[in-house]
Order: structure tokens, then sequence, then C-alpha cells
């Protein structure tokens, strides 16, 4: 017998594959909530990829970063890196772009650490996405000098 945990893990599998966009976002959202990530990684890339409709994109990739931590990071990275569609790349740079998270010293802090260990990434495409978002970044030695 599923533990509740579970049961809620395999309705939301099995939520991603509806055809209801709505569904499928919520799908994602519990998706990136569960501690056992590497075991739904799947499920999730392809919801983030999704191609029949961007908010399933945007509410899964703001859920994965939501979760505060390298492996949602790492997951937004990965399908930023994958995709297909520009429109798809767009939704997860402004996903990663508009993080609030990231907008305090300390967020940025943690966001710029996350970047350098996945820029020791094993797969390249999360080591080159990793390291593309740490060339864009302004150090902070040069926000605390302001404009030149």
């Amino acid at each position: 017998m599923m533990s509740p945990p579970e049961r809620d893990l395999s309705a939301a599998v099995r939520g991603a594959d509806s055809p209801d966009w709505s569904v499928r976002a919520a799908a994602g959202r519990r998706l990136a909530a569960s501690d056992g990530i590497g075991e739904v990684a799947d499920v999730v890339h392809r919801l983030l990829l999704d191609v029949q409709d961007s908010g399933v994109t945007q509410e899964t990739a703001e859920a994965m970063l939501a979760r505060k931590d390298t492996a949602g990071l790492r997951c937004v990275l990965s399908a930023r890196g994958r995709a297909v569609e520009a429109w798809t790349a767009d939704q997860l740079q402004d996903a990663l772009d508009g993080d609030p998270e990231w907008m305090t010293t300390d967020g940025a802090d943690r966001l710029i650490r996350r970047l350098h260990q996945l820029a020791e990434d094993d797969d390249p495409v999360v080591r080159d996405e990793a390291r593309k978002a740490l060339s864009r970044l302004r150090p902070r030695e040069e926000w605390a000098r302001g404009p030149e």
C-alpha cells in the first residue's frame, strides 16, 4: 500500500500527462515540492519544456526555483539549455531572471554559489548554462562602485 506522499506523487505524475494545461501546471508545482526530485526529474523536465502551453513551463520553472536549492536550479538550467522552441527558452530565462529570491544580497550570493557549483556539473548542458548565467552577472564589487 502506498503512503499518502507516494499517492500524491503518483497522482502528480499522472497529471503531467493531462490534456488540460492547468492540470499539467499543478502537477509541475506538486512535483517541484517533492523531496524525491531525482525520481521524477524526467517528468519535471518534460513539463519545463511543455510544447502545448507556456503556462506549464512558467509555473513549473517558478516552483522549481522556489525550492531554493541546487536541484531546482539545475533542472531549470538543464531545460533552458535543451529548449528547442525560442519561446520556451525565453520563458525559462524569464523565470531565472525574475526570481525574487535573487534580488536580495543573501539570495544573490546563494545564486552565485550554486551557479559556480553547477558550472562544474557532469552534464555539459547544465555546465554551459551555469557558466553563461555567471558571465551575465555583474560582480558585486562592480555593483558597490555603481555605474561608470
